[in-house]
């Protein structure tokens, strides 16, 4: 029988493992009482009455609970490591145009936070690229693996920041009708690219299906927003002022862009119920943030995904941080004590962004079939005492160390050394 150690030293090991005497939180079809089996990285048997194969390593799990791995739908997890230092930060390219920037690729699979967040419980994350108009191509990746394919979980979507101008906080003198002429020039600048990009799309379609039609010149930008255009690719709206999000809503419509979901949203409990009209999925988030205006209540930013689902929109949940992405949990925590039920607020950082990023028949839950990204732990993982004994990723039982953990330890046995 292997231990179960909230300490595992060495490399991640795949094998056939059996999670015997386990609470199941399956998240999609209750609790379940008994064993879980995984091998070849997927989980093949879930249940009361499930004979352990022959060979596995048995991890007796009575008093404790299994759960899918969560996921954070929107951060920039592994592509910076130190904020001050511009080598470091890989998810803000030059320009104002620039959606062919893969975030796959700019993902440092050593990060030292990637460590820290996964013996925490989030087990894939949605990589974000950020700054400027078309600021690059995000990508769901797991926390686990050397290399952008290893650690690529099937789905990327071209992201749009909509225009927006903000009154800075201090010393904005602009008048009211220099901020909306601002808006415009940028609001014209967004149309004018999606035009190139639908007369690019056009143009390489008809290049496509008849060999005699001209081909479209080399055009990087244009290459990666023309499958958005064609309905083949998602796009991801950054918006989060209310009347933003209603000109987001139109503009979509008004270009029947047939793959879309909204970010961020911060205002979004003010116009909820026209995204729920619109059929727009939303990955809400921060949540642990204050609010957009000093007029609102305090706890407004808590409350924006309880509301949001409660008008019927599918809304999921991120973190939008780099560093503190293991607190991923504790968002939906207070999503969860403001207003959302604590079934729904689980669910928006397991399943319901599985179906929104369209993995949901490999993320999101305990099922038969599906990939074995799985975490044990002592009770409830919203719950900040909660434990985390162990995670598997994608099959891999990865070790429980971090960054953190290894100065923890070094303090809690500090040896200062002989004083001369």
């Amino acid at each position: 029988m292997l231990p179960l150690s909230a300490q595992i030293p060495g490399k991640a090991e795949k094998g056939t493992f059996a999670f015997t005497n386990a609470t199941i939180e399956t998240v999609t079809k209750g609790s379940v009482k008994g064993t879980l089996i995984v091998q070849d990285g997927k989980i093949t048997a879930l249940g009361a009455n499930v004979a352990v194969p022959a060979g596995a390593k048995t991890i007796d799990c009575n008093g404790l609970f299994l759960y899918p791995g969560m996921i954070d739908a929107g951060n920039t997890l592994g592509m910076v490591e130190v904020s001050s230092v511009s080598l470091t930060v890989d998810f803000d390219e030059i320009g104002e145009l620039t959606p062919q920037m893969q975030a796959l690729t700019a993902v440092n699979p050593n990060a030292t936070a990637i460590p820290v967040t996964r013996v925490n419980g989030v087990t894939t994350s949605l990589a974000i690229p950020q700054s400027g108009l078309f600021p690059g191509t995000a990508a769901l990746i797991n926390l686990v693996g050397y290399t952008p394919d290893q650690m690529y979980a099937g789905f990327k979507g071209v992201v749009l920041n909509f225009p927006a101008v903000r009154r800075r906080p201090f010393g904005d003198t602009r008048s009211e009708e220099d901020l909306k002429k601002e808006e415009d020039k940028l609001l014209k600048q967004l149309n004018d690219v999606w035009t190139q990009a639908t007369l690019y799309n056009k143009i390489d379609s008809a290049g496509r299906t008849n060999s005699a039609n001209p081909k479209p010149d080399y055009n990087p930008e244009m290459a990666a927003l023309a499958p958005v255009a064609k309905g083949d690719a998602t796009l991801l709206v950054e918006v989060n002022r209310y009347n933003d999000i209603e000109s987001a809503i139109k503009w979509v419509q008004d270009r029947k862009i047939k793959k879309v979901i909204f970010t961020g949203v911060a205002e979004g409990w003010r116009v909820a119920d026209k995204l729920a009209k619109a059929n727009i999925p939303v990955i809400a988030g921060p949540v642990i943030a204050i609010p957009t205006r000093n007029s609102d209540r305090y706890d407004k930013a808590y409350a924006n995904p309880g509301l949001l689902k409660k008008a019927g929109v599918k809304v999921a949940i991120r973190t939008n941080d780099s560093e503190n992405v293991r607190n991923l949990p504790y968002h939906a925590g207070f999503a969860a004590a403001y207003g959302m039920s604590k079934e729904d607020a689980l669910k928006a950082i397991t399943i319901v962004p599985a179906e929104i990023l369209g993995v949901a028949d490999k993320l999101g839950s305990l099922e038969i079939g599906k990939t074995a990204n799985i975490i044990v732990t002592t009770g409830d993982p919203m719950e900040t005492k909660t434990q985390i004994m162990q995670v598997f990723i994608d099959g891999w039982q990865v070790p429980m160390d971090s960054r953190h953990i290894q100065l923890y330890k070094e303090f809690l046995n500090r040896q200062p050394g002989v004083q001369k």
